[in-house]
């Protein structure tokens, strides 16, 4: 899987642990060695760190004997370099969203059709509810890669073991909603939060029964009789049955942990809402989560709450768009930083990203906070009830004294909620902890708010009963919040 948040490690789990850095030192040497030696001599450079990464996967699963390999593709799936398995047990598309515009396409049919990829001939597909036109291009996919059924599946097969239900004639199943599985039973727990998750859970549930059918595992439970097609905007869609899930499977929806995802961490008065979360789908399933978790918190007895957005995106994402979604949040304070856990990364390889320099992702961070500030300046202008009594700007400029960037004030502007840069994550968690957070250090007591807005915010952080703060956006910046929250995640 991809990206990983704190250590390269996570992205090859062996029983959902990465696995351990011994292992990974081993592989990756034979790995790298092996590539050198073989290598054509008219293309001396290496693959590149994600293919690297994909080649040194498969063959620690071939060398470590897996029973199951859970593959997922880094960017779309028709020319990704993990779409190379040529019979997989079968294959899943989750839901689409508009991602990696300059690589997939800037409509929901191109990506679709660049995620059908992966169908592979005579192997069963499975997606969940998607637009109308997205959903025919994965269907018109599916027939193109002479996508079937598997007739060990249990269905739609005459001498299968389950009820004969679907046709052969169309390859592609949709997913039936999780509350088909819970029909006449308690409620599903899940171990990820938010509402996006159950047809996430529904795709693993049907991906996870097609392997256990292949496997000839027995005492699967009956499937539930359902009509051998459904009207799906207004197109006939087969659709998988439900079936009778087992204790292991209710167990495993339940103990699903995931870091970085919907995560909440209690740090004394300071809350920390983490969900990485970069496309516009996921920022309103992000804001959904987010309103629900903080009023699932207790609130203080004074009434004295402050909120925190921590927030950066990358790449070519329209961050504008997505900041948008944010703002009926009703933050007090917007900060915008890097992905870098401090200034200097000399001894924090795993979270760098050497094809962006610091500069460069500041500029991107300064770009934010405009937008931040223009998006809030057209609110207050929709509501004249909305109160400006702060104001909000900064400039980071190079402190030659301390060596380190400083925010500086530019001409005022008044807006209700103030935005800030911070040049790395450090400083910026240490700024919205104020010494609350026992796993954060105090920031600076001289010379580390050279900005009007940071000193005042000070004085409220440290006076709120209450500081909640959602980091959301890249998921580079929620693994080194995490980093900076947990450090045993890094040992």
């Amino acid at each position: 899987s991809s990206p990983h948040l704190v250590q390269v490690r996570e992205r090859i789990r062996i029983n959902g642990q990465p696995i351990s850095k011994d292992l990974f030192n081993k592989y990756f040497w034979l790995v790298y060695n092996r590539l050198e030696e073989t290598k054509d001599p008219e293309h001396t450079s290496m693959p590149a760190y994600f293919r690297f990464l994909t080649i040194m996967a498969f063959h620690v699963f071939l060398q470590e004997k897996v029973d199951l390999a859970v593959v997922e593709v880094g960017i779309g799936g028709t020319y990704d370099c993990t779409n190379i398995i040529r019979a997989p047990v079968v294959c899943g598309v989750s839901s689409l969203g508009i991602d990696h515009t300059s690589i997939l396409g800037d409509t929901m049919e191109k990506i679709a059709w660049q995620k059908g990829g992966i169908f592979k001939p005579g192997v069963p597909a499975f997606t969940v509810a998607q637009p109308e036109q997205p959903l025919e291009v994965l269907r018109e996919r599916a027939q193109e890669r002479k996508v079937s059924w598997w007739q060990g599946c249990g269905w739609g097969v005459p001498h299968g073991r389950g009820l004969s239900l679907l046709s052969p004639q169309c390859p592609l199943y949709l997913c039936p909603e999780l509350d088909d599985f819970e029909d006449g039973c308690q409620a599903l727990e899940l171990g990820l939060a938010g509402a996006h998750q159950r047809s996430n859970a529904a795709l693993a549930l049907q991906l996870a029964r097609t392997w256990l059918q292949r496997r000839g595992c027995q005492g699967l439970g009956e499937l539930k009789e359902v009509p051998p097609s459904t009207e799906l905007v207004g197109r006939p869609v087969p659709l998988a049955p439900a079936f009778q899930l087992t204790d292991a499977m209710i167990q495993g929806l339940r103990d699903t942990e995931w870091l970085g995802r919907t995560q909440v961490l209690s740090h004394g008065p300071v809350t920390w809402y983490l969900d990485g979360a970069h496309t516009t789908s996921s920022i309103q399933a992000c804001v959904r989560w987010f309103r629900q978790a903080a009023l699932n918190q207790d609130k203080p007895h004074d009434g004295s709450e402050v909120r925190v957005l921590l927030f950066n995106a990358t790449g070519d994402r329209d961050t504008a768009a997505l900041l948008k979604l944010l703002v009926p949040c009703h933050f007090d304070y917007a900060v915008f930083c890097p992905n870098f856990t401090e200034v200097s990364v000399a001894n924090n390889a795993d979270q760098q990203n050497f094809n962006v320099t610091l500069e460069n992702a500041l500029t991107r961070c300064l770009e934010n906070q405009r937008t931040w500030t223009r998006l809030l300046e057209e609110k207050v202008g929709q509501d004249p009830w909305l109160p400006s009594p702060l104001r909000v700007g900064g400039l980071l400029q190079p402190a030659p004294a301390r060596g380190s960037l400083v925010l500086v004030p530019p001409a005022p502007r008044p807006l209700n909620s103030p935005a800030l840069v911070f040049p790395c994550l450090a400083q910026a968690l240490r700024w919205v902890a104020q010494g609350r957070d026992p796993h954060l250090a105090a920031p600076a007591a001289s010379g580390a708010h050279p900005h009007p807005v940071a000193s005042s915010g000070a004085v409220l952080l440290r006076e709120a009963a209450a500081v909640r703060v959602l980091v959301t956006g890249s998921l580079h910046l929620v693994g080194g919040v995490l980093r900076l929250l947990d450090p045993a995640l890094s040992q």
